[in-house]
């Protein structure tokens, strides 16, 4: 009976051995992520401006842009067609009212010398073809009241598919302030989730 308990403890520590090395050598993102030129970096359509602060969103998503350009990795570009990743962009608000599909959100003209890091192209209002529409739903301008998350949302989904927001995101960061200037923490985490897929890619294949 001892020996038969040994016998169970031992299988039971190999599998778990076995567990613990197959965890440590999951590479976190795809080779969708990690061979990704181009983004394109959107609020996110359900997100709602506060009243008192009918901006919010879209300052968010300018600083998660002037983060991405730093950091030099990804090309910006305006359509969802061409973007190898789309970027949905969120700034927390937990409960109150707030202004749905905001003519704030809207970009404005844009025409940019593309120099290497920088984007080329022009776009006025939101990028078609996120997501599907349905039925029914209020597109224009509408007072809501909103209850979500007090924490900004970073979420990356794939682009170059009919409605990129309609799939599961294959990478999300949360967390206060994570989209405010200068720091961009969610840029920081995303770009960190990056380099150590690329490490472990890298001894996948050794």
């Amino acid at each position: 009976m001892p020996r038969r308990i040994a016998l169970v403890l031992l299988i039971a520590l190999l599998l778990s051995c076995m567990s613990f090395a197959k965890k440590k050598n999951k590479q976190e993102l795809s080779n969708l992520v990690l061979n990704a030129h181009t983004v394109l970096v959107v609020i996110h359509p359900d997100a709602g401006e506060p009243v008192t602060h009918p901006t919010a969103n879209r300052s968010a998503r300018e600083n998660v842009e002037n983060a991405l350009t730093k950091w030099g990795r990804f090309r910006l570009v305006m359509s969802p067609q061409t973007a190898d990743l789309v970027i949905a962009v969120r700034k927390g608000y937990a409960v109150g009212t707030t202004i749905g599909n905001s003519p704030a959100d809207d970009r404005s003209v844009i025409l940019q010398p593309n120099d290497g890091d920088g984007r080329i192209g022009a776009q006025q209002g939101r990028p078609p073809g996120l997501s599907n529409p349905g039925l029914g739903q209020n597109r224009g301008p509408h007072i809501q009241n909103e209850i979500g998350s007090s924490e900004d949302s970073f979420e990356v989904y794939l682009g170059g598919v009919e409605y990129p927001l309609d799939g599961a995101p294959v990478w999300r960061y949360m967390g206060n302030n994570a989209l405010d200037a200068p720091a961009v923490a969610a840029v920081s985490q995303f770009q960190k989730a990056i380099d150590e897929s690329e490490k472990q890619r890298q001894q996948n294949q050794k």
